[in-house]
């Protein structure tokens, strides 16, 4: 009630997009694919998300990468003929095991690999494959699923048309001599092919009919008198586009300056690229401008314009700008309306473009961007595991977003998503393929849910063994939202003991040890409890009863006295306390909205937000749908609040 009478909120700071949320802008602004970790160096993060306004700095060497990324992009969007013969390789990781079909390969072939390239001409390209122990034999090579003849020899011209094309790559699977016949059977191939190499353009003879020029030249001068008119038709376009709002009067004029300045020096298309790489440029397009009302009093919430609206719910949703159907919900001056904004939400949630609340809010809030550089002491552990297993967790949070189910389920589902790799891994028998299938998990199984998934298993855990401690602190921060208590300076926590006098006990054995320090004491018995309860799953999630030599004792616990033995028990603490878990999803897709931590002031917003969602059972869009109502995504505040 309070907070109801004396509504408060964070001023907002200008925000940069972040590296994810420039290259999807490009991608729906051009129709245009770029790799953006080439072209923009790395973000830092804040709270958890890349998305943190605090974090996301400007310097002289990021504007200069903006400057050249934009002439770099605007050239390849309309087609460079300029452009010079260049190299590009796409490496395959030494780890991936090649000895069965990969997913999204043709049948009959195994190992390989399966990307996007963006052709910039029409011409022949050069590709050569390097093969490494049991790559041997033809090649089947793909161009947009098409089978292209190349042979067995490594290098190869294919004449290809400009703009983005599927590429695949495998080894004909001839001889499955293994597994047959153990005696003559041959050596297991586990990297056939080692890097596909792009060489070109070569011999070019057109930019060609790409999706990006087409959805550029809206308009094609049929005359030297008509270019101009032309030429603001295309950029005014563009310009709504990238700046999320009508122009207003004197927004064109340095657009055209740009276009008639090339063009003064080159043709109709080379202006128009000018004009576009100033757009790029343009602080509207790289910040989320926002404006205060000319009567907003400081440190007072003032509502948004609807265009506001618009880029605040696309970034969210979409980590991208807005399309043109939100655009013109805005220009009706009614998206702010609720029914309005509830209808845009679900449009927007059944678009596939929502896949970016999976890709850059659950993989960053569950931590499964960690995965891609964790290196366990493992010889199970491979490439096709590890993305197994970051493809399971991403199907759950999809279906629970998808199906409309409650986050609870993330704590407790009936089912999960597994290929033969990863069902290899559990155990789970009849299951064939590299494409992923759904599977009911019995009510018993340790596998429920994200306390048994693999992914989350191994980025909890260390090198070269488990870790009660990470597990049970995750838990604690990540899925309660109970920070755990940080380690006093200059305490030994490898485990080892001084000498290396513990390395041959349980991990348990080894804390039990390390807890004799009442010091050390006091932190681990609120996070150890928790991870004893999974120590019989190892550092990569197998399934085990001994560790050391010794059964595992899963037995413990928690600090208020709850007594927990294993998985399940856990989990049915979690679910006992499931309004801690639903506000902790709130508060994380809290953060991950307004890209910034959540603050005492925001709180009662946010338990307004879980108890409405308790009223309908707790599904993920209802607490979606709470922040995007609320008035604190709905208004900004001038100036430092009081």
């Amino acid at each position: 009630q309070a907070g109801a009478a004396h509504p408060q909120a964070a001023p907002d700071v200008l925000r940069r997009l972040n590296r994810t949320e420039y290259a999807n802008a490009i991608r729906d602004l051009l129709s245009l694919d770029v790799d953006a970790s080439t072209l923009l160096p790395l973000d830092d993060s804040s709270e958890g998300f890349d998305n943190n306004a605090n974090a996301l700095g400007t310097s002289p060497a990021l504007i200069e990468a903006y400057v050249s990324a934009a002439m770099k992009i605007s050239r390849l969007a309309l087609g460079d003929r300029s452009a010079q013969r260049t190299q590009v390789s796409y490496p395959i990781s030494g780890k991936l095991r090649q000895d069965r079909r990969i997913e999204g390969l043709p049948l009959g072939t195994r190992g390989g690999i399966r990307i996007e390239h963006q052709f910039p001409l029409d011409a022949e390209y050069e590709f050569h494959v390097s093969r490494g122990f049991g790559g041997g034999g033809q090649f089947d090579f793909t161009i947009d699923d098409v089978p292209v003849n190349v042979g067995t020899e490594p290098t190869f011209r294919v004449a290809v048309s400009a703009g983005p094309h599927w590429l695949g790559l495998a080894l004909v699977d001839t001889r499955r001599t293994f597994g047959v016949d153990d005696i003559y059977a041959a050596p297991k191939p586990t990297n056939g092919i080692q890097s596909l190499e792009i060489d070109g353009p070569l011999d070019a003879t057109g930019v060609g009919d790409t999706p990006s020029r087409r959805r550029i030249l809206s308009c094609v001068p049929e005359s030297a008198s008509a270019e101009s008119d032309c030429a603001r038709t295309i950029l005014s376009g563009i310009a709504r586009r990238a700046f999320r709002r009508p122009l207003d009067a004197g927004d064109l004029a340095p657009l055209m300056e740009f276009y008639e300045s090339a063009r003064a020096s080159g043709d109709f298309e080379s202006g128009i690229q000018e004009g576009l790489a100033r757009i790029l440029v343009d602080p509207r397009f790289l910040y989320r401008v926002e404006h205060d009302s000319d009567d907003a009093m400081p440190g007072m919430p003032h509502a948004i314009d609807d265009y506001e609206l618009a880029t605040r719910l696309s970034f969210f949703l979409w980590s991208s700008i807005p399309d043109e159907a939100l655009l013109d919900n805005a220009a009706t001056g009614r998206l702010h309306e609720p029914s309005a904004l509830a209808a845009e939400v679900r449009r927007m949630l059944s678009d596939p473009k929502a896949d970016a609340l999976v890709e850059n809010f659950a993989a960053q809030w569950l931590f499964l961007r960690e995965l891609d550089s964790v290196t366990p002491d493992d010889d199970s552990f491979d490439e096709n595991l590890r993305r197994a297993m970051a493809r399971e967790t991403k199907l759950l949070f999809t279906t629970v977003l998808n199906e409309d189910l409650s986050v609870l389920r993330l704590l407790d589902a009936d089912f999960t998503f597994v290929n033969e790799r990863l069902a290899e891994h559990y155990q789970m028998p009849g299951v064939r393929g590299s494409h992923f299938r759904r599977v009911e998990i019995p009510a018993d199984s340790p596998r429920r849910g994200l306390l048994g998934q693999a992914s989350i298993l191994t980025v909890t855990s260390v090198t070269n063994r488990t870790s009660p401690v990470i597990r049970g602190r995750w838990i604690l921060e990540t899925l309660l939202g109970s920070p755990a208590p940080t380690p006093p300076p200059n305490v030994e926590t490898t485990l080892e003991g001084d000498n290396g006098e513990l390395v041959d006990l349980s991990v348990r054995e080894r804390l039990e040890a390390h807890r004799a320090n009442p010091v050390c004491a006091s932190c681990h018995k609120i996070m150890d409890p928790i991870g004893f309860t999974l120590e019989n799953f190892d550092l990569v999630g197998h399934w085990r009863d001994i560790d050391s030599g010794q059964p595992i004792d899963t037995s413990a616990t928690l600090v208020d006295g709850t007594p927990i033995d294993g998985p399940a028990t856990l989990r049915q603490a979690l679910l006992d306390r499931s309004d801690a878990f639903v506000t902790r999803v709130t508060e994380k897709l809290w953060t991950y909205a307004f890209g910034r931590r959540v603050e005492y002031y925001d709180m009662p917003t946010i338990r307004a937000i879980v108890d409405q969602a308790g009223d309908e059972d707790n599904r993920l869009t209802a607490l979606i749908q709470g922040i995007v109502q609320s008035q604190a995504f709905r208004t900004r505040v001038k100036g430092d609040v009081e």
